[in-house]
């Protein structure tokens, strides 16, 4: 039997490759006989692999990871003044691998991992006639909603409608990282229903330092740290009017900490007036005192002509995110 994981939810993908192994018998006699092929592995290596036979057991497993993203096509238009590399020079020679995986024995369980592969993956066009191919993206919107009343309702809970909503936001498509908060929040709730104040004490921090990490970034002019910690965003499935909104609220935050050190108040009383935990209160203070005025209104400025342009259609949403990003991260007046 040959099998296809595909996706970003790779939380799923585990979940539905545990499945797999149930079916095949004694977990104690398929440990014995799983090998696990990732990395560089060569054909030669897949075909020994794929071509031994069981030990005391009537199935073997061999789960491969990242071999169809080998294959990839190049994505994106080549360069103005250059030439798309012809049809006939695929990025790699996927035929040796293909005739490994054709060969293998019929006791031999294969399956397949990887994130989200293209229609144009030449190792797929091959295999998906003869596989099962399931598909396993990152859950959003009303799907993401209805995994999280369910995995809440598998903890012998219940959430109301209003905490779903905040912890789908904060959280986003990354299924194990949810599953972990949920199971925390079963945890502090102890037997009551999930309320979104439970949501914003027990979650919120996990978006919050990623944003104070990139705010860090981008003080210190660290394009590169910015970017990824962007993306972790993205991915994690914060939007970017979350993104845009999480920065203008520290950017407020940042004005109003200034402005009350200002006036000498004691660092209790400007905690108790921004309405702060202990972390982001001492996070919020640190980056306050390290921002000129000129710099947080150059933000202000960024953050709204970001808006602007994904609102408009002047770009889509990550590549005006991450031009915001790369322009913050330059002084003023090296900017073109």
């Amino acid at each position: 039997m040959l099998y296809i994981l595909l996706g970003e939810d790779e939380f799923s993908l585990h979940a539905n490759l545990e499945e797999i192994k149930r079916g095949l018998g004694d977990p104690a006699l398929l440990s014995a006989n799983t090998s696990v092929l990732e990395g560089q592995f060569t054909p030669d290596q897949l075909r020994l692999a794929t071509e031994t036979i069981p030990f005391l057991a009537e199935k073997r497993l061999v789960i491969v990871q990242g071999l169809l993203g080998r294959f990839e096509p190049p994505k994106g238009r080549p360069a103005r003044g250059k030439k798309a590399a012809p049809p006939s020079a695929p990025r790699n020679d996927h035929t040796p691998f293909l005739e490994a995986i054709s060969k293998r024995a019929p006791s031999t369980v294969l399956v397949l991992m990887d994130s989200e592969i293209g229609r144009n993956n030449p190792l797929l066009k091959e295999l998906s006639g003869r596989a099962e191919v399931r598909s396993f993206p990152r859950p959003k919107g009303e799907e993401l909603k209805q995994w999280i009343r369910k995995r809440v309702a598998g903890e012998g809970g219940t959430i109301a409608p209003e905490a779903v909503g905040l912890l789908a936001q904060l959280v986003g498509g990354n299924l194990r990282l949810m599953a972990s908060e949920i199971n925390k929040l079963a945890l502090f709730v102890s037997g009551r229903r999930i309320e979104e104040s439970d949501v914003k004490q027990m979650v919120s921090y996990a978006q919050e330092a990623n944003i104070f990490a990139m705010v860090d970034a981008v003080l210190g002019f660290n394009p590169a740290q910015a970017e990824r910690l962007l993306h972790q965003l993205l991915q994690g499935g914060a939007s970017s009017s979350h993104i845009l909104a999480m920065l203008a609220r520290q950017a407020r935050l940042m004005v109003r900490a200034k402005e009350l050190k200002r006036q000498g108040l004691p660092d209790v009383e400007i905690q108790s007036r921004l309405g702060l935990a202990d972390f982001p209160f001492r996070k919020t203070l640190e980056q306050a005192s390290r921002y000129s005025w000129e710099r947080i209104k150059d933000v202000y400025r960024k953050l709204l002509e970001t808006d602007l342009a994904i609102k408009t259609g002047r770009y889509g949403d990550e590549l005006a995110l991450s031009i915001m990003v790369a322009e913050l991260c330059q002084p003023v007046g090296q900017r073109a």
